[in-house]
């Protein structure tokens, strides 16, 4: 038996990256899969490449800042799974500028994305996990992405440490109502650090101007020698840390941060 059999799960930011490593490594543990995205060519192929595989997998055009977008996301995975026994809320932004830079409407794109959607998300989400918690031993999860800029200070985007900081709270008193109302839905945030991913080459882009070059790979060298472990992450390296969390593996975590970061944040 795979770890997440029978499991029926919805992860955003699904199209590529970590959301489409993670969508592959779920069929592959055996669930049923919605990739949503607003990437609708790139996160159709993902499917399909799924489903190629012998997965069962839908694509979901999904704005996770619009409410109406999250209703008819959730109606169409039910439809088509008829439950729904994960979410990860996955999709998110990285801004790359600094305070004095940002613009009010640069901040309000990222909180959108990066807060209002988590926040949509687990709300809207909440009965299709809350009904499907009743059959299963262990409920329903959910999973946010977080990152260690969530958890420490952040030298090159303090918007996005703010917003990802929310998203670490917010779970955690996500984590504490859900126990409280009996809802049986477990709540968890994963934390990455630098990871090779379209998101990480941004990261390396700002960290290269403030050093005021437009020197990437020293950019890249001078990360991997900060990294305890010698080497930036990969998507596998986080999509298997919520596979986990997302499994009955992690059956007694709620309100937890899994830190998967190379050691970054323990120096």
């Amino acid at each position: 038996m795979n770890r997440l059999d029978g499991k029926v799960a919805l992860i955003t930011g699904a199209a590529r990256g970590i959301g489409g490593e993670t969508a592959r490594l779920m069929v592959e543990a055996g669930a049923k899969v919605g990739l949503a995205d607003v990437l609708d060519e790139r996160g159709r192929a993902s499917a399909r490449a799924l489903e190629s595989t012998g997965g069962e997998a839908l694509y979901l055009h999904l704005d996770v800042t619009s409410e109406a977008e999250w209703e008819a996301a959730i109606a169409a995975l039910l439809a088509r799974f008829g439950k729904l026994d994960i979410l990860v809320n996955n999709a998110g932004l990285f801004l790359g500028k600094d305070i004095e830079t940002a613009t009010l409407a640069d901040w309000q794109r990222l909180s959108a994305v990066n807060l209002t959607g988590v926040f949509l998300g687990t709300k809207l989400a909440l009965p299709a996990l809350r009904d499907a918690a009743r059959d299963s031993p262990h409920g329903s999860a959910i999973v946010n992405l977080a990152s260690t800029a969530g958890l420490v200070g952040s030298t090159q985007d303090p918007l996005y440490s703010m917003t990802k900081g929310g998203v670490t709270l917010f779970t955690k008193s996500a984590a504490l109502e859900f126990a409280r109302k009996g809802y049986r839905i477990r709540v968890n945030s994963i934390h990455p650090g630098t990871i090779d991913t379209d998101m990480g080459d941004q990261v390396l882009a700002t960290r290269a101007r403030n050093l005021g070059t437009n020197d990437i790979a020293a950019a890249r060298a001078q990360v991997i020698d900060r990294l305890p472990i010698g080497r930036m992450g990969t998507v596998t390296d986080i999509a298997k840390g919520i596979v986990f969390l997302a499994s009955d593996d992690a059956a007694f975590m709620t309100g937890s941060s899994l830190v998967v970061d190379g050691g970054i944040t323990a120096q």
